[in-house]
C-alpha cells in the first residue's frame, strides 16, 4: 500500500445520479476521501450517468450539494474540471466506443448474437445438469461465415469480453489474498446491442485513463473484480492503461433484521439526517465507525483526526450494523463541541420558516442568543431546537394535552397561585432567585422542587421537559411568565 504523503495516490468516488444519496454511499465517499487526504493524493469525483432511463439532473445536483455539505472537496471532477475531463460518463461516449473497437480488433472481445431466449434455455439446461449457468461461450469462436449468417438473419449483437482460461488472484486491501477460478467468471457483456457501453466497460476504462491507483468500493462489487482485472490487462496490452489498481472492498452496512441497508430503508437516505439537523462532522464521525475504528477507547473525534489516522488496512471485513441511537449520541457530542457562536449559527435554519411555528416578526434575536448556551447541552440534533425554544417566540405556549394531564394534578391550581405570588416578588435578574421562589411555594404545599416546578414549566412552556426552567423564565421575562401562569389558572378553573 502507498506510504503516507504519497502524492501518486489517486482514488475516485463515482456515484450514479439516481435518487437520493444514501449513507452507504457516503461511507464509501468518506473512506476514499480520507484515504486520499491521508496520503496527500488526489480525490477524483466522477459521475456515472450512462443509464439515461434512471439518471436525472435533479439527482446530479443533489449529489454535488451533498458532497459540499459533507465537506468533501474534490481535486478533479464536475465544476472544477481536471486533466482527464470530462468527468461525466455521458460526455465520454466516444472514448468508450473507441476502446470497444480496439478490444474487438485485438481479439480481447467478440460479438455475441445469442438471443435472450437462447441464453435462458442454455442456462436452464446447465442448471438441470448441475453445471455452472454462466455464459457458455457459444459465440466465442464464430467463423466469419457464421457471423455473416447471423447478420443476414437480422440478429443484433452485444459485445462480450473474452475472459482468460486461468484463475485470477489478487490481494484485496481489506480481505487479503483472493483467488477466483476461471469457471466461476465467464465471458461478460461490455456493450449493449444498441451500441451503448455497459458499466463493466466504462468503469475500468475511466479508472485506467484517469490513472486511478486504488479502488475502494462496496463488497457487493467484489465478484466483478476478476473481470475488471482481466480487462485492465487487455487495456495495458493495448497501451490504454498503465497499471492495475489495487482493490479494497468495504464491508456491508447492515440495517434491521441482519439485512444489507438498502436505498429503500427509511434510515438510509442522507436527506433524512440533513433534515433532522445532524452536523456533517457528527454524521461522518459515526459513518467512519462502520467498518473502521479510531481507537479501542475513543468513538468521538474530529474528521481531521480521522484523516490523519485512517489506514485502509485497518478496515474490518465484517459487516457493520447501522445503529441510529449511537449515531445520534455521537452527533450530540459534536454539537457540544461547537463554540457558542457556531452552535447559534448552526441552529438558524430551524428558527425560521418552514421549521419554526412562530411568525418571523416574533423571533427575538436577543432572547435566542441568551437561551442558546442552555440549549446546546440539551439537543441531540439541531431540529430539536425548535420545540425547545418555541415558548420564547409564541404568543402562548403550545397546547400539549399529554404534558398538561401529566403535570396538572389535584392541587396544582393552589401551587400555581402560591408560585405566582412568590415569583412576582422575586429578583428577575437571578435564576437562583426564581428557583428559590418556586422551591418556597413547593414547601408550603409539601412538595419537593421537582414536583413543584412541573406545573410551572407546563404553564409557561407547554411541555413537561425542556431547557433549564429558571434560566428560561428569566429570559422570557416577568410579565410573560406571570401572564402564562394566570392563563393556566384560568384553564384549571374552567
Amino acid at each position: 500500500m502507498a506510504n503516507p504523503l504519497d502524492a501518486s495516490v489517486r482514488v475516485r468516488f463515482c456515484p450514479s445520479p439516481t435518487g437520493n444519496p444514501h449513507v452507504g454511499l457516503v461511507r464509501t465517499a468518506l473512506f476514499n476521501w480520507a484515504f486520499a487526504r491521508h496520503h496527500g493524493g488526489t480525490f477524483v469525483f466522477r459521475i456515472e450517468d450512462t443509464d439515461a432511463a434512471r439518471d436525472s439532473e435533479e439527482s446530479y445536483n443533489q449529489l454535488l450539494d451533498s458532497m459540499r455539505w459533507l465537506g468533501f472537496t474534490w481535486d478533479e471532477g464536475p465544476e472544477i474540471g481536471g486533466p482527464h475531463a470530462p468527468y461525466r460518463q455521458s460526455q465520454r461516449m466516444d472514448i468508450y466506443r473507441d476502446v470497444a473497437e480496439k478490444l474487438l480488433a485485438g481479439g480481447y472481445a467478440y460479438p455475441c448474437y445469442c438471443t435472450t431466449e437462447e441464453l435462458d434455455a442454455r442456462r436452464e439446461a446447465a442448471r438441470a445438469a448441475g453445471k455452472p449457468s454462466g455464459y457458455d461461450g457459444h459465440c466465442r469462436e464464430l467463423s466469419a461465415e457464421q457471423k455473416q449468417a447471423y447478420e443476414a438473419e437480422g440478429r443484433s449483437h452485444v459485445v462480450r469480453f473474452r475472459m482468460p482460461d486461468e484463475a485470477t488472484t489478487f490481494t484485496d486491501l481489506v480481505r487479503g489474498e483472493i483467488t477466483v477460478q476461471a469457471e466461476n467468471v465467464t465471458d461478460y457483456g461490455i456493450v449493449r446491442a444498441n451500441g451503448a457501453p455497459l458499466y463493466t466497460l466504462v468503469n475500468p476504462v475511466d479508472d485506467a485513463l484517469m490513472e486511478i491507483t486504488h479502488v475502494l468500493r462496496g463488497e457487493d462489487l467484489l465478484s466483478s473484480t476478476p473481470r475488471q482485472i482481466a480487462l485492465y490487462k487487455a487495456l495495458i496490452d493495448l497501451g490504454i492503461a498503465k497499471a492495475i489498481p489495487q482493490f479494497g472492498h468495504l464491508p456491508y452496512v447492515m440495517g434491521e433484521g441482519n439485512k444489507k441497508l438498502s436505498k429503500r430503508d427509511p434510515q438510509a437516505s442522507l436527506n433524512v439526517y440533513r433534515e433532522r439537523g445532524f452536523l456533517p462532522e457528527g454524521l461522518l464521525n459515526y459513518l467512519s465507525l462502520l467498518g473502521w475504528s479510531f481507537s479501542a477507547d475513543q468513538d468521538v473525534f474530529a474528521i481531521e483526526d480521522m484523516v490523519a489516522k485512517f489506514d485502509i488496512a485497518d478496515v474490518n471485513a465484517n459487516p457493520a450494523r447501522f445503529d441510529l441511537k449511537k449515531a445520534e449520541s455521537i452527533n450530540a457530542d459534536h454539537i457540544r463541541m461547537l463554540d457558542e457562536k457556531a452552535f447559534a449559527a448552526a441552529c438558524e435554519p430551524w428558527l425560521r420558516a418552514p421549521h419554526a411555528n412562530w411568525a418571523p416578526e416574533d423571533f427575538d434575536e436577543k432572547a435566542w442568543q441568551a437561551i442558546a448556551p442552555h440549549a446546546q447541552t440539551r439537543v441531540t440534533v439541531l431540529s430539536d431546537i425548535t420545540a425547545n425554544v418555541d415558548f420564547l417566540f409564541l404568543e402562548s405556549p403550545v397546547e400539549d394535552e399529554a404534558s398538561w394531564t401529566k403535570a396538572m394534578k389535584e392541587g396544582s391550581d393552589a401551587l400555581l397561585r402560591t408560585a405566582r405570588t412568590k415569583l412576582e416578588s422575586a429578583d428577575w435578574t437571578s435564576p437562583e432567585s426564581l428557583k428559590n421562589a418556586v422551591l418556597a411555594a413547593g414547601e408550603e404545599h409539601g412538595l419537593k422542587l421537582g414536583k413543584a416546578q412541573a406545573p410551572v414549566r407546563v404553564a409557561v412552556t407547554g411541555r413537561t421537559v425542556g431547557l433549564p426552567l429558571f434560566e428560561s423564565l428569566e429570559i422570557l421575562g416577568k410579565d410573560k411568565t406571570l401572564a402564562r401562569i394566570d392563563a393556566a389558572l384560568a384553564r384549571l378553573a374552567a
